[in-house]
């Protein structure tokens, strides 16, 4: 069988910027994207149905059958038996929406007309940006009950001191720690394959370091916190997700944020996630294109992929920053950058697409890796998309 997971254009909206440079199953909530928490659950790999300009990147594969699955819903054993066996224009709802169905790319408009299986349990369900960080604690724990299952985790070194039950600390081929303090009282600790936690570090579960990951000298983590593949951190890190390839390599504050891929937060940059007055944070929504009320008292900064501050950079709670962005200077910035930005709170240019790209190619380049020209023209969709 054939697996699509496509996306609600409006619920899409809702995650950018995040999803400006990749469909919403490229989000990492917990330890996996919600593509592999799939691919695992249905042994198969999955494709993309998302916005048009991103199908170069992230293609769709359509096939004689095909199940289509929201890819705003994470898997469960209860939902993958009932998609299994699902069979031609059946769909599976709940409360109206659809989660999964059996047809082709024509059909979305016809769901009215399907055989409905309505599902009545619980599901892990993201709507919203701050989503990410806020149920990233159940994400997590799911994933690492997923992932460690059957398997032995390495020794741990005997200069760690675990605080817990040191069974939920993991540990993949070739992880390292060593004179840290792991505390799983909330939650497991896990540590990808060639990942580090250097000494002095101390981290609250729920955590997850993903593969090929370092946590500098004497980093705090409070969980529940994820960071993705091919990261460096330092400093101070709460319930937080960094998607992968990005460096917060030095101290500074970073709170109830997401931080997309290819981005770096400069030394001593610092997130604001509770307002003075203790009251809602409100977040700048791309679908509503106005600031709305998230209900949480903590937000700190979402931040969309290619993007930079400065040394010393400031982020107001609640602030959004959008793709390849270069934020500096005094003070503190708007709590709205848009895409390409280049500035701070003396004013904001734009940031020019050549420069951008030739700034990329040497982040790459420092990684042994190439800027190749799909994400380019990809970069140039974003530059001239219009909301």
């Amino acid at each position: 069988m054939n697996f699509i997971l496509f996306d609600e254009i409006d619920i899409w909206k809702n995650f950018l910027p995040l999803t400006f440079t990749k469909p919403i199953s490229e989000l990492r909530v917990g330890i996996l994207t919600i593509k592999q928490k799939w691919d695992i659950s249905l042994k198969t790999n999955c494709s993309y149905l998302s916005h048009s300009y991103l199908k170069k990147k992230y293609p769709v594969l359509i096939n004689i059958e095909n199940i289509f699955i929201n890819s705003k819903y994470c898997p469960n054993s209860i939902i993958v038996e009932l998609i299994n066996k699902l069979k031609p224009n059946q769909c599976i709802c709940s409360d109206k929406k659809i989660i999964a169905f059996y047809g082709n790319i024509n059909d979305f408009k016809l769901l009215n007309n399907f055989q409905k299986i309505e599902f009545s349990g619980s599901m892990f369900e993201l709507s919203n940006v701050w989503d990410i960080y806020q149920k990233n604690a159940e994400a997590l724990i799911n994933d690492f009950k997923i992932i460690t299952k059957n398997k032995i985790s390495i020794p741990l070194s005997e200069s760690v001191r675990v605080i817990g039950d040191k069974n939920l600390v993991f540990l993949e081929e070739g992880a390292k720690a060593e004179a840290c303090i792991f505390n799983t009282s909330d939650g497991p600790i896990y540590l990808g394959i060639n990942s580090e936690v250097m000494e002095g570090s101390a981290i609250r579960g729920p955590f997850a370091l993903c593969d090929n990951s370092i946590l500098k000298l004497n980093t705090k983590i409070y969980g529940a916190t994820t960071i993705g593949p091919h990261c460096k951190i330092g400093g101070e890190i709460n319930n937080s997700v960094v998607f992968g390839f990005s460096n917060k390599a030095h101290d500074g504050f970073l709170g109830n944020s997401v931080i997309g891929e290819w981005c770096n937060l400069g030394a001593d940059t610092n997130t604001s996630n509770l307002k003075n007055n203790y009251s809602h944070v409100k977040l700048y929504n791309y679908l509503q294109k106005k600031s709305i009320d998230t209900g949480l008292q903590f937000c700190g900064l979402i931040m969309g992929d290619y993007s930079k501050s400065g040394i010393n950079t400031m982020f107001n709670t609640g602030s959004i920053v959008g793709v390849g962005s270069n934020i500096f200077g005094g003070g503190f910035p708007p709590s709205y950058i848009p895409n390409f930005s280049w500035g701070g709170s003396n004013g904001i240019e734009l940031y020019r697409l050549d420069k951008l790209i030739e700034t990329t190619e040497k982040v790459f380049e420092r990684r042994g890796m190439s800027f190749n020209e799909i994400d380019k023209e990809l970069l140039n969709s974003v530059l001239i998309y219009v909301e």
